[in-house]
This record gives C-alpha cells, structure tokens and sequence, in this order.
C-alpha cells in the first residue's frame, strides 16, 4: 500500500515537474497571439504566430497609459528548446519584425534551441502609435549657412517638437532604454518563461546592456554584434582616425584601390577644405522625376560620411563620392539606395521632422559630462568633426528626460555573453565595443576581420560560432575573417 502510493506520488510529481520545466523553457501559446505564415520580401515563408503584450507607457506615472507591443514568434523546432530567443533591433528606431526579412536564415537557425521573437520596442514598426513631428524649420537649400546656424534651426526644430508631443499627451518620458528593458520582463512574463535570450544589434546591445543589470535574474544569456555601451550613444570623433587607418591597411591590399586611394584621409580632408571655401550646386532626382537644386557643402559630406562608415560595401561607395568631388565632378549618389543617407538630405528644402521614439531614446541616454568635454575637444580636429551622432547637439533641451550617469555606468555581471565585432565597424567602433564589456565577466570576444557594422550575415562561420555559444560548447574560434568588397572606382 505504502509503496503504491509512493509510485503515484512519483508519477505526479514527475509529470508537475515535465509541465513546470514546460513552461520556464520555451512560450507555449500566450494570450493575445494567433498563427500566421510569416512571408518574407524574397518570398521565403515561416509560420508562426503574431502577438502583443501591454506595458505602461510611462511606468512612474500612475495615469500612464497603456501601450501594445506586438511581436512574431517562431516555435522552436530542436529536440530539447531552451528560453526564448529575442531579437533586439538597432536603431534606435528599427522594427525587429521588419528584420526578419533580413536575417531570415538566422531566425530560422536559431529555432533549434528555442522560440525566437521579433519584437517591435515601443515606438517602433507595429508598436507605433506616436505621431510624426513635421517643425517648421527648415534649412536654405541654395545659401551657405555655418555649422551654429544649421545646429540652431535643429534645436529649434526640436523645442517645437517637443512642444507638439506635449500638446497630442506623448508623455515622452516614457521612451528610454529603461522602459524598453522593462518590457522585456513583461514580455518575459507574457510568455510564461522563467529565463530569456537576447540577441541584439547596435542600439539592441544598447538595450540588452541595460537589462543586464535592470533584469538580470530574467536574462540566460545574451548574443550582441557591434555593441554600444551605455555612456556611448555618442561617439568618440578621434576614433575616426583609427578606423581609416584600418581600412586604409584594407584597401592597399587591393592594388587598383591603392592607387587610387593612396591616403583616404588626406582626401578626405582635402575635399572638406575645398567644400567649406567653395561649396558645389548640385541636382538631387527625387522620386517622382524631377530633381532638386541644391548647395552641398563641407557638412554635408561629414554627415553623409557618418552613415556611410558603417560597412564595407557602403564605404566603397563613400570613396567614390570624394574621388568625385576631388576631380571636379558630382557625385552619383542616385546611384546608391536612399536608405544609406542621412534622414533630409536627399529632400531638400523640406522642413526638418524628427521621430518622438528615436529622439527621446537618444536624449535619455545622453553623455556623461566626462564624455561631452571629450567630444567636444577631439571634434576639433576630427575629420568628421560632431557629426556621428546628431544627439549631441540637442544636449540641454530636454533634461527632463536624461536618464542621468547611474544608467550609464557599465553593468557587471556573470551572464554568458557572446559579443561580435567587426573591425572595419565606422559606427561601434571595435575600442569602444571592448570597454563596454568591461564588466562582463563572462564575456566571449569574437573579432570578424574586414566585418562592418551589419555583420550577423556576413559569414556562415558567424552561426557556426552562435551554435556553439547555445550548445555551451567553447568557443575554439575568437577571430573570424571575411571578404572585402571591391574598393575600386566604379
């Protein structure tokens, strides 16, 4: 008697254990989601399930209201799942719904050890609901205008933008990396799970940063490229110069590029100087045919730089633009997709609009005051002067929202975290990733030799070195490498 009913007590424990480890592992159809076949731009499909969890706008505001955070889930399909894989887009701004249409084969590889999820932070793709801000600055197309008076009609743009998100009830104090880290813990609770994974990119290192130490008992592990550390939103000018050197040490290695690019910086620098003595008309087409007149001037090129560091392939066509000018001829940025250039500057004459999402974000996690005072002095002498992050320059507007030098401090943690870099990365650069693990115990440092700043596809070695980190196995591998893109003018 005594030993049946120990074997049924055993069975029913063994089965409350099965359900429990169930549901602490991987999402078992939360509320709020239904099934859907996820298809992709190049038609390639998935099904899954689409879904949403609701978060307070603002969580230190009682009279907050509520927001739905949509994202898609994919359903593990490995033998033994582990916590859910979230995807954490950069920006900030990025929808990580849309990213699936990029890294398609990621999501799909990554299903082998758990649910993967594509989020939509607040504010962003199917989890915007905030209006777009349309001020009524906007800057003189055909006048040469300084660097103060460009910076000006900005920070006015600002102040009115921040006055109309008033005016509609945005409570903008609500849209920082904080909240964005909270979420994750609703979400996390949306599912059910005891444990999640981060996997994220540029702003979503950013953020899976910020989580590490706001909700570290939430996180198993974490899976970051091209990181961005808490006191980094705005970078260092005079990295710059390290990072032409790396890739001036790339393009001699292709003899055609070589020749025609013997010292990318003093090109650089020369045709800055002859943009700022005598800036260049130039049509800009626009999309319905017609084209628009308009002065570029020494600013322009240092923004357009800015964006174009990133990646190798983008830089290929970056030298090319400043082989142009230096020869006296236009450059055919028609040539390029628009999404490579700085928000305005293929529509000008229109007035300056900001996003509330992507702005507040940016504000929130501000500068240190250490930070500011070195920008500031290596801007100086940097060929792209301020312009990497155009945050900088609304510094002092909305203190209200400053999430203060507590926030931007580096978490420390034992967490495992596997981190990669590329080294010819314009925007994180790779110094500056590596003082952001400082603190991080357990951190794995993969460098991708000749990797930009989207690097997550750039190499199936890169998946290999993901499958081992789920797998627990060491990572035999810690250097990458792979191929140049042709830097020869086209």
């Amino acid at each position: 008697m005594s030993f049946t009913f120990n074997l049924h007590f055993l069975k029913v424990f063994l089965l409350l254990s099965f359900l429990v480890g169930t549901t602490t592992t991987h999402a078992k159809s939360p509320a709020n989601e239904e099934a859907f076949t996820f298809t992709t731009w190049n038609k390639q499909t998935a099904d899954g399930y689409k879904g949403f969890f609701e978060a307070i706008e603002n969580r230190n505001n009682p009279e907050s209201r509520s927001l739905k955070l949509h994202y898609v889930r994919f359903p593990a399909t490995g033998k033994k799942p582990g916590p859910p894989i979230i995807y954490l887009a950069g920006g900030p701004g990025g929808s990580g719904i849309m990213a699936v249409n990029y890294r398609f084969d990621m999501f799909m590889a990554l299903r082998e050890y758990g649910d993967v999820i594509a989020l939509d932070q607040r504010g962003t793709g199917r989890s915007n609901d905030l209006p777009h801000c349309e001020s009524r600055q906007v800057v003189p197309a055909l006048k040469k205008t300084t660097d103060s008076q460009y910076i000006e009609y900005h920070r006015e743009a600002l102040r009115e933008c921040l006055a109309f998100w008033h005016q509609k009830g945005v409570d903008l104090a609500g849209y920082n990396t904080l909240e964005n880290a909270r979420d994750l813990e609703a979400l996390q609770q949306h599912l059910g799970v005891e444990k999640i994974v981060l996997w994220g990119t540029s702003y979503g290192s950013h953020l899976a940063l910020a989580a590490i130490r706001e909700i570290e008992g939430s996180i198993d592990r974490v899976i970051l490229s091209s990181a961005e550390g808490l006191d980094q939103t705005v970078k260092l000018p005079a990295r710059t110069g390290s990072y032409l050197d790396r890739l001036q040490l790339a393009l001699d290695q292709q003899p055609t590029a070589k020749a025609a690019y013997p010292d990318i910086k003093v090109l650089i620098d020369r045709v800055h100087t002859k943009l700022e003595r005598a800036p260049v008309k130039i049509q800009i087409p626009q999309r319905e045919g017609h084209t628009l007149d308009y002065l570029l001037q020494r600013r322009d090129m240092q923004q357009i730089a800015s964006a174009f560091i990133a990646d190798p392939k983008s830089v290929a066509h970056l030298l090319g633009f400043y082989r142009a000018l230096d020869l006296g001829h236009v450059p055919a940025f028609d040539r390029v997709p628009r999404r490579y250039f700085p928000d305005g500057f293929l529509s000008p004459g229109s007035p300056i609009s900001l996003s509330a999402m992507t702005t507040a974000i940016d504000i929130a996690s501000g500068i240190s005051t250490q930070r500011k005072s070195e920008v500031k002095e290596q801007a100086k002498t940097a060929l792209l002067s301020d312009y990497l992050n155009f945050s900088y320059h609304y510094d002092g507007l909305a203190e209200q929202l400053d999430l203060g030098d507590a926030f931007r401090s580096n978490p420390h943690s034992n967490i495992p975290i596997l981190l990669f870099s590329g080294t010819l990365d314009g925007r994180t650069y790779i110094e500056s990733q590596h003082e952001a693990m400082a603190g991080l115990s357990n951190a794995t440092l993969v460098t991708v030799e000749n990797a930009g700043h989207n690097l997550f596809m750039a190499s199936p070695a890169i998946q290999d070195t993901i499958n081992s980190f789920m797998e627990g196995r060491p990572i035999e591998k810690t250097t990458l490498t792979v191929d140049l893109p042709d830097f020869s003018p086209q």
